[in-house]
């Protein structure tokens, strides 16, 4: 389905275009259009590649889906492939929504599969910054929305960097098997990040370098904001991936800790009770002389031996604190 929005610059109304008539709006200076296509059908990419005039191959990547976070460079504008990161039901899927940009003069072209959240949000917003729109066109809508995806990793890894707090407390306090299985979770869900997040360095770099004026040089002060939070985002990716690592570590090192304490208890016992029955093994002998056999007091003096033995010995591992 493909939804038009045109603002005219000088009357700063904003109106909806028909799909033929969109290369006559386009081609009108004055206009600035958005169009947003969901859910995109056959039909859909034939119209906007004859609308816009866009190079197969670009429509053919985005057709393609799927695609690495990347930007690029074709006559007049550029293919932007990012992701969009929510977690999802109630066990927190994370879930990245593919959003393909073309991105003109004064034009954006949004493409995707799957809603899109900051869509319906970054078009409110810039029904209220329409008099900016002259300055600096399709870029001002295009840094809005790129503004939006960014910021929204902020809250989602702050809500990993809970939890990831929340697991390391676990380890610490009642060591569970789960909390290995969390970690490992998170860690994945770190990696899709990671790789959603990283590539698009390489797409601000290159709209910052200016190798192509689609926009004016206003806009890229927009653009270095957006750069400027996405390495804040790269930081908080790295942090996070450092407390995990952390994590599963001082994990091993508890477990192992714990496992120490097992063996040492499990040790005492066993050299508590071999003492013992060392007693009770040599008068267990079927010797016909020996003294003690036949003594009144053998069977008591047996006993006590043991019960001395034991309590010297146990008294030595908790003084070596073993127990």
């Amino acid at each position: 389905m493909i939804e038009t929005l045109c603002l005219n610059i000088q009357s700063q109304t904003f109106s909806v275009v028909s799909i033929p008539a969109i290369s006559d709006h386009r081609d009108n200076p004055h206009n600035v259009i958005w169009v947003d296509v969901s859910d995109p059908t056959s039909r859909d990419f034939l119209n906007l590649a004859e609308e816009f005039a866009f190079h197969p191959l670009s429509i053919e990547d985005c057709r393609s889906g799927h695609q690495r976070p990347t930007i690029e460079e074709y006559p007049g504008y550029y293919l932007v492939v990012l992701y969009e990161a929510e977690l999802v039901g109630p066990e927190d899927r994370l879930e990245l929504r593919e959003l393909n940009m073309f991105l003109g003069p004064n034009f954006l072209v949004t493409v995707h599969s799957r809603p899109i959240r900051a869509i319906a949000r970054v078009q409110r917003q810039w029904r209220g910054w329409t008099d900016r729109t002259e300055q600096h066109g399709a870029g001002l809508p295009a840094y809005l929305l790129f503004d939006a995806v960014v910021d929204d990793y902020m809250p989602l890894l702050d809500l990993l960097t809970e939890r990831t707090d929340e697991l390391v407390d676990a380890i610490f306090a009642d060591l569970q098997p789960e909390v290995m299985r969390e970690i490992f979770l998170l860690k994945r869900q770190i990696l899709f990040i990671r790789r959603a997040i990283l590539p698009l360095r390489e797409v601000f770099n290159l709209l910052l370098r200016r190798e192509q004026t689609v926009f004016a040089r206003e806009t890229h002060a927009y653009f270095q904001d957006v750069f400027n939070n996405l390495l804040r985002v790269g930081d908080m990716v790295d942090t996070l991936r450092e407390m995990l690592g952390q994590a599963m570590e001082a994990y091993m090192s508890v477990s192992g800790n714990r496992m120490n304490t097992v063996m040492k208890r499990l040790t005492s016992i066993s050299t508590i009770l071999m003492s013992v029955t060392l007693i009770a093994g040599i008068y267990g002998m079927n010797f016909e002389r020996m003294p003690e056999l036949g003594w009144r007091y053998g069977y008591i003096f047996a006993l006590l031996s043991m019960i001395g033995i034991g309590c010297s010995i146990y008294l030595y591992l908790r003084r070596i604190k073993w127990l």
